[in-house]
């Protein structure tokens, strides 16, 4: 037992040495980090990434992203303060951010829409927020005309905001280019929750005989999955064959 313990410690311990070492050198750091990084396995990886890697705003983030899980009224009430001290983008952003997902969506909208503004008229984040927002609550052609426009963003393709622009475009009864972007979010093993509403859409279209293939799919695949895969996708498995019961 011990010595399985020890091997996947190594494991790691190499991965994140090579990891580093490889970020620095195409950082052009090598000469400052490469013999911490080297003789100070852990600390020094740990150090570099901290230090080189993750910035204070990605720090910033998974601190609020844990204390939104935790607890998200407390949250909200702080950032709400951190707001009212200092009224920045970047702080009606983590509120907003919050409210949507503590599910209070309209309050996230309305602060979302007064933020698009000035410099910040077309941010990218807002966008791809308010895309978000717009398909919870049915607001569907606004989500299709703010999804549009972040569109061709790294960030969308294959996102949850993908999945809400493809059931904004069914609902707002633009079913051929919903169904295109449903497409392009297939692949086996991959994308349960766009796949599962894929099934959906088929479903509402009396396609039935599809949308049981696609769910049938779904579920074989689960049997293949690894644990963390199987935990991070339970839920679209569970309403495949929930749905497949249906039919």
């Amino acid at each position: 037992m011990l010595n399985s313990e020890y091997s996947i410690f190594y494991i790691i311990t190499i991965a994140l040495q090579v990891v580093c070492a490889i970020h620095c050198v195409k950082k052009g750091t090598q000469q400052k980090w490469i013999w911490l990084i080297v003789f100070l396995p852990v600390a020094g990886s740990l150090v570099y990434l901290f230090s080189e890697v993750f910035t204070r705003r990605d720090l910033q983030h998974v601190q609020l992203g844990v204390g939104a899980v935790l607890n998200p009224s407390g949250t909200i009430k702080k950032l709400e303060e951190r707001l009212a001290f200092a009224d920045t983008f970047q702080n009606r952003m983590l509120l907003a951010d919050a409210e949507l997902a503590a599910g209070h969506t309209k309050k996230a909208i309305a602060r979302y829409e007064s933020s698009l503004a000035g410099n910040f008229s077309e941010n990218e984040h807002v966008l791809l927020q308010l895309c978000l927002a717009y398909s919870a609550t049915e607001q569907w052609e606004k989500a299709v005309h703010v999804g549009r426009k972040v569109y061709k963003t790294p960030q969308f393709l294959r996102s949850k905001v993908h999945i809400a622009f493809a059931q904004a475009l069914a609902q707002y009864g633009q079913l051929d280019e919903a169904e295109v972007e449903f497409r392009k979010m297939g692949g086996r093993y991959a994308n349960f929750e766009a796949r599962y509403q894929y099934g959906i859409f088929l479903a509402q279209q009396n396609r039935l005989a599809e949308a049981k293939q696609l769910w049938q799919q779904l579920t074989e695949e689960d049997k293949h999955l690894s644990g963390t895969q199987k935990r991070e996708n339970r839920a679209w498995t569970q309403m495949a064959k929930t749905a497949l019961q249906k039919i």
